[in-house]
């Protein structure tokens, strides 16, 4: 497949979702796309079917919608203007018996198809001549070669299919294989260099991806430089594998922008000089292109560079929240980080929450008590390179794996830690969905505090008790009772009962989002231990906290904005 971004597997029903996982699965990255209220067990939910796909199609995600053909046509017809620039569309059925490629043809969606056809064991309907024909794609190369000159494709196509020959100059596997009319004396051309050249419509010129550029020092003007070494030995800068670098500089802003400006991947290695870092990548045979900085090497391999098997990529280390528990409460970039994640890491009741998203990834599953052990294993996972997801529930950053991360950091100065990318990824808390499920008691100034004692003293937890109840704020009770500790609810409320109302409002709930939800009103006198666990948030109201009936059966609790009067 010749495709940049992974592709997003949009259903309707969940009729769909069966056939839709067995593509998503084949597809590294894929997402599956449902439709609220009508799907489960999905990647990412939407609303508006018009609105996703044409979204998806403008950042030009490749689609493939498991539907008729029809409907994907009419949704996206508005959006065309530049067949190349379109990313691979694809129908299939919903009982996956036809896979139908529609657009995307300089873009690879019949090597897209086909793909798809293998993991379904169906024949893709591909309909392309020059395709069919030759058995191969000219306008969408396979990975490690790139089309210089795409403008001049249609017609060099139409002039093979009107019986003309082709001369091959140069070394390509996946052409000379082929059914393309191939002869030393043709009257077209394609030729397979690494070199620049001068284009025109009898010739395609296809770049293969065999130089490396290694780096140890790079600087604001690092890029001028190599693409001024590359333009004095006519080197095509689309020939360029990858940037190659001593591990350090994984984490160097200056690396990743001249990355980015060639638009190829970053790999890293220990190795610090810089003739053992270049032919580390390109093989002892390699010509060495001789460059005026001793921080540039440029080399030229004698076979195509998988930048993917050299080196290491940089580590990255997600921490992430998935909600209390249901599906619909993760966000869509914590959904995108579990796609795209090489290595979960978290406690296992956790890592059971976000379901079929585990599929695929290796799972270091740990007790929910050793937070500290648990960030060290995900930073020196990040740091051979992987993809590690940290999974919290709730909100990673509030009493979760989010501060337990950074104090590891800080605490063991790792350098090799200093090379990872690490981002937190927020979401839903406890006393979020315990407030929305029973209306707004968070709805003015509020504070939240752990009555577990583990990590802090009692005496912190009281004196905090005390000022949040003298200060009048909401409460949220995390960790309010264990199986070794019971006595800290029924101690925090004595303390509260100095301050509050006996009838203030008091909302426990327990397994938010998940199997055997329950979301309660009582009052703070009734409030016991028995009542709550290590599941259980307990929001205590402060005085402008009111409840009200709505209708025969709901009662709704709300923290008035307004403190125009007292009780």
């Amino acid at each position: 497949m010749n495709t940049k971004l992974a592709p997003a597997v949009v259903v309707l029903s969940q009729n769909s979702v069966i056939v839709g996982r067995k593509i998503t699965n084949c597809l590294p990255g894929a997402k599956l796309y449902g439709l609220v209220n009508r799907t489960d067990d999905v990647d990412i939910s939407f609303i508006n079917f018009g609105e996703t796909l044409r979204e998806l199609f403008a950042a030009g995600t490749p689609i493939i919608g498991i539907c008729a053909a029809g409907i994907l046509i009419r949704t996206i017809a508005p959006l065309l203007m530049d067949k190349g620039q379109e990313p691979p569309i694809l129908a299939v059925a919903e009982d996956g018996s036809a896979v139908v490629p529609l657009l995307g043809g300089l873009s690879g969606v019949n090597d897209l198809a086909r793909h798809i056809g293998e993991a379904l064991n169906t024949k893709p309907a591909i309909t392309t001549t020059g395709d069919i024909r030759f058995h191969t794609a000219l306008l969408s190369p396979p990975p490690g070669y790139h089309l210089a000159n795409p403008e001049h494709g249609k017609k060099f196509i139409a002039d093979l299919l009107a019986g003309r020959k082709v001369k091959l100059e140069g070394i390509a596997p996946w052409l000379s294989e082929s059914n393309l009319p191939i002869d030393e004396n043709g009257e077209l051309t394609i030729q397979i260099t690494e070199n620049l050249g001068n284009y025109d419509s009898n010739c395609l010129v296809y770049h293969p991806a065999k130089i490396a550029i290694s780096l140890t020092h790079p600087e604001p003007n690092t890029i001028t430089q190599i693409q001024q070494i590359l333009a004095e030995s006519n080197l095509a800068a689309k020939a360029v594998a990858g940037i190659f670098a001593p591990l350090h500089l994984a984490n160097n802003s200056q690396l990743q922008a001249i990355a980015k400006a060639l638009g190829v991947p970053t790999r890293f290695f220990p190795e610090n000089q810089l003739t053992e870092l270049i032919l580390a990548v390109t093989g002892a045979d390699a010509q060495i292109i001789s460059s005026p900085s001793s921080s540039i090497a440029v080399a030229i391999s004698t076979q195509i560079i998988n930048p993917a098997t050299r080196g290491q990529a940089q580590g990255k280390l997600a921490i992430i929240g998935t909600g209390p528990g249901a599906s619909k409460w993760m966000s869509p970039q914590v959904k995108e980080i579990l796609a795209a994640a090489t290595d979960l890491v978290g406690y296992k009741t956790y890592i059971n929450l976000i379901g079929s998203l585990a599929d695929g990834k290796r799972v270091h599953e740990s007790d929910n008590r050793v937070e500290a052990e648990r960030a060290y294993q995900a930073l020196e996972l990040a740091a051979t390179g992987k993809y590690v997801a940290v999974v919290s529930s709730g909100d990673p950053g509030i009493y979760a794996m989010a501060a337990a991360v950074f104090e590891v950091l800080e605490q063991y100065h790792k350098p090799e830690w200093q090379t990872i990318d690490i981002q937190v990824a927020p979401g839903i808390s406890a006393m979020q969905a315990a407030a929305a499920t029973i209306g707004a008691p968070l709805g003015h100034d509020f504070c939240v505090i752990s009555l577990s004692d583990i990590l802090k003293p009692w005496e912190i937890i009281a004196q905090r008790i005390t000022a949040a109840a003298t200060s009048d704020l909401a409460i949220a009770l995390y960790n309010p009772v264990s199986k070794e500790r019971t006595w800290q609810l029924a101690a925090a409320k004595k303390i509260l009962l100095e301050h509050r109302k006996p009838h203030t409002p008091v909302i426990l709930g327990r397994n938010l989002g998940r199997k055997g939800e329950q979301v309660k009103v009582i009052t703070l006198e009734e409030l016991e231990p028995t009542l709550a666990d290590m599941r259980t948030v307990i929001i205590i109201g402060s005085s402008h906290t009111r409840q009200i009936q709505h209708g025969e059966n709901k009662v709704w609790v709300y923290t008035s904005r307004r403190y125009n009067s007292q009780e």
